[in-house]
């Protein structure tokens, strides 16, 4: 700070009555408000023309994945690939959009990644969530643990459904009652992943209760019966009828067969229902729990 001294200090009256002077006269206030239109006129071409570019560019963007698009679908890449690359491919050419309408309101490109540069750290810890998803999609992308289609379990939220769409930060899936549940990528990536139809067959298993009196052997046929009618069952992979266990109040029979995946569901409630109805044309009664109570 400067300090002013007592002999040189100027009274306060004789500020302001300079400062009214400066007012009246003209000056550089007065060179502004002459000068206002046009610089206004010159501003307003300006936001006419980014908003030009932005449209046009907004365009371009929309032909150029398109362009990508068919191109990865005639190489026959899987739809989690192409829309992958989709996200990345328009968010990459927006960003180069509006560094290229900021420079031409004279904001250089070379300052914006100066600033950027300075800023890295503050904005790494900003953006690690993100950049962790980026990182999670392209080791999905490359690793493929599950593709667009197959219907996975998600082992730390319990989330389940078809997957719909691989994005570059998250993922999309599909439950069966119909609600989109919306996965990070870095978290998929992260934790452990249960892909349910990846295979072409899958193993389904029940188990049917008899009763301590039921003919055993019988029941056996019975259910064995049931599996060799059913025509989704895979008759060349291995179909068993087991005793499973010994339950408190029934003999707990294993029921084993396969299904192809678009069957899985449909075949098991079939085989289920089926089993019960066999059951009781036979003759063979399914417990319900029991408790013996003995008084002495």
């Amino acid at each position: 700070m400067f300090k002013i001294s007592p002999l040189t200090a100027v009274p306060m009256e004789n500020i302001i009555e300079d400062f009214q002077q400066e007012i009246q006269e003209p000056g550089a206030l007065k060179s502004f408000f002459q000068g206002l239109p046009e610089k206004a006129l010159h501003l307003g071409g300006r936001v006419l023309l980014a908003l030009l570019v932005f449209i046009i560019g907004v365009q371009l963007i929309r032909l150029i994945r398109k362009i990508v698009k068919k191109s990865m679908n005639r190489a026959g890449a899987e739809t989690g690939a192409v829309q992958f690359v989709d996200s990345f491919i328009k968010a990459a050419l927006y960003v180069l959009l509006v560094l290229m309408i900021a420079a031409s309101f004279g904001l250089q490109a070379a300052s914006i990644v100066a600033v950027l540069g300075s800023a890295g750290v503050a904005i790494g810890l900003a953006v690690q969530g993100s950049l962790s998803n980026l990182a999670g999609g392209v080791l999905i992308l490359l690793l493929k643990p599950f593709r667009v289609g197959d219907y996975i379990v998600e082992s730390s939220t319990g989330h389940e459904g078809t997957v719909t769409e691989i994005q570059i930060f998250y993922t999309r899936l599909l439950t069966a009652d119909n609600k989109t549940v919306i996965l990070p990528n870095g978290q998929l990536a992260n934790n452990s992943i249960v892909n349910i139809t990846s295979q072409k067959e899958r193993r389904m298993d029940i188990v049917v209760g008899i009763s301590y009196q039921a003919d055993l052997k019988r029941a056996k046929e019975v259910l064995e019966t049931v599996l060799r009618e059913d025509e989704a069952v895979l008759k060349e992979k291995d179909m068993l009828v087991f005793v499973s266990d010994l339950g408190s109040s029934s003999v707990n029979l294993g029921v084993r067969c396969w299904f192809g995946q678009e069957d899985f569901w449909a075949g098991k409630w079939r085989v289920t229902e089926n089993c019960k109805l066999a059951l009781d044309a036979a003759g063979i009664e399914i417990p319900f729990n029991q408790l013996d109570v003995h008084v002495h």
